[in-house]
């Protein structure tokens, strides 16, 4: 057993690399979801966006390197939230300015983290549409409503176990989201109808008195 200290040294030592790791790598994701969150934030306030997103770019770009022989930490909890969240904010600023989506190997994220935030882009929309009905421009909200119907058509087609990809409960949260949008952009469009109808009466009373 004369080697038995020289084991338990290079197994300390692979052990401590892990962890330094591990501390780095929470470090990092904790930087692109705060990023992450400033863009979507901004993206909403039609601010500028794009040093927030450059840097959780490059974030992410640094930490899928440091990672690269520590493949059990890439596939991590807190990683793969934060690539998730990553993937919402590119996905919600490309709508936000009318582009086409960035892809998962544009963002250096695996695709189920960006399907995961693909559906969580889904509720961002739904912020877009109140926010075109609190302005009064329903045609943009039917825009907005429209896109979400598309998009959850989209996330229903990934039928498959949670063990592959926990996507069934952002599905039902989506057509919840969907349906309550679908409600308010009905609404708003019945009343814009019959305000049209009001003013096209009392235009044609106006005349005829």
């Amino acid at each position: 057993m004369r080697n038995i200290e020289a084991i338990a040294s290079d197994i300390q030592a692979a052990l401590d690399e892990k962890d330094t790791v591990r501390e780095i790598a929470i470090k990092s994701s904790r930087a692109i979801i705060r990023l992450s969150g400033t863009v979507v934030h901004n993206a909403h306030k039609k601010a500028s966006t794009d040093k927030e997103m450059a840097e959780a770019l490059d974030e992410a770009e640094r930490l899928q390197g440091l990672l690269a022989d520590h493949q059990e930490i890439w596939a991590s909890g807190i990683v793969q939230d934060a690539l998730q969240e990553l993937a919402e904010a590119a996905i919600v600023l490309a709508i936000q300015r009318g582009d086409d989506l960035p892809e998962p190997a544009e963002l250096n994220v695996p695709g189920q983290a960006y399907l995961m935030g693909f559906a969580d882009a889904i509720g961002e929309l739904r912020r877009f549409a109140l926010e075109s009905l609190r302005q009064g421009n329903v045609a943009a909200a039917e825009g907005h409503l429209d896109m979400m119907e598309e998009m959850f058509l989209v996330i229903m087609r990934f039928d498959y176990p949670d063990a592959i990809v926990s996507i069934r409960r952002k599905q039902d949260i989506a057509r919840s989201v969907l349906e309550k949008t679908r409600g308010d952009v009905s609404v708003a469009v019945s009343s814009a109808r019959l305000e049209g109808k009001i003013s096209e009466l009392n235009h044609n009373l106006e005349k005829r008195g």
